[in-house]
């Protein structure tokens, strides 16, 4: 389509949209008529997440699907896989835990083509779009390790979990878009936002390869838990933030003697 009428980036930002302009010209991109445009306006001026609109999102240069009610990825959550392309070897097998969409696993295939990858998610939605954005892994359905192959124990050197941490009492206090919008499964951390990774990092010495790693997103709150947490497995954590990304990454390394 042509550029936006001005009447589309006025309605846009009288719903509260920041940057209208730009929303404005990806959804007349993904609009083949006015009357298609329109609709996509209508569902973005109600709340609905611009990513869920178009049905994409940009993680890393690449252009992720995001179906509705599916965690849309966080620009923030690109210095986690940074961290894990420093740490990657050679021959590298990776897994991708509560993956959602899948776009970490697929940053790191991006990255590093010849990557064994796997990944599972709880979420019916979530698989079906991971499905879709890792062609080449390997996706399944399921809790946390629970569908795994069991052929992966003491194989995995670099397990990403995107755990959910939002303590539950602080669900309410999220943005629309993601407390309406998004599977609460995907958010939701229990009592104090590490139910999640606490049963990550219980079941992280099965998997890891001597040496391999576990990295995951927290909160600078909850840094001690979070430490605590990994720790009490045998695991050897550090912790690497990033201002510019406004992100805090625990890196927790299973020691290469074997334990």
């Amino acid at each position: 389509m042509s550029l936006p009428p001005p009447a589309v980036v006025a309605r846009l930002r009288a719903a509260g949209c920041v940057f209208a302009e730009d929303e404005a010209r990806l959804l007349a991109g993904a609009a083949g008529t006015e009357a298609a445009l329109h609709a996509l306006v209508d569902r973005r001026a109600a709340g609905e997440p611009l990513e869920h609109v178009l049905g994409w999102a940009g993680f890393r240069g690449l252009r992720v699907a995001v179906d509705t009610g599916v965690f849309v990825p966080r620009p923030r959550t690109e210095y986690l896989v940074e961290q894990a392309l420093a740490l990657a070897a050679p021959d590298l097998v990776a897994v991708d835990l509560c993956c959602g969409t899948g776009a970490l696993g697929a940053a790191l295939v991006d990255a590093l083509p010849g990557t064994e990858l796997h990944a599972a998610d709880l979420d019916p939605a979530a698989v079906a779009c991971a499905r879709r954005n890792l062609p080449g892994g390997h996706v399944y359905e399921g809790d946390l390790y629970e569908p795994l192959p069991r052929a992966l124990h003491g194989r995995v050197g670099l397990l990403l979990a995107n755990v959910p941490y939002v303590p539950t009492g602080e669900i309410g206090l999220l943005p629309a878009e993601a407390r309406l919008h998004e599977a609460r499964l995907a958010l939701d951390g229990g009592a104090d936002g590490l139910d999640v990774l606490r049963r990550v990092a219980a079941g992280a010495p099965d998997w890891l390869a001597p040496g391999g790693h576990l990295l995951f997103e927290t909160s600078e709150r909850q840094i001690p838990p979070a430490l605590d947490a990994v720790v009490r497995h045998g695991l050897t954590p550090r912790v690497a933030q990033s201002a510019e990304w406004s992100a805090t990454v625990i890196i927790a390394t299973r020691p290469a003697s074997a334990m």
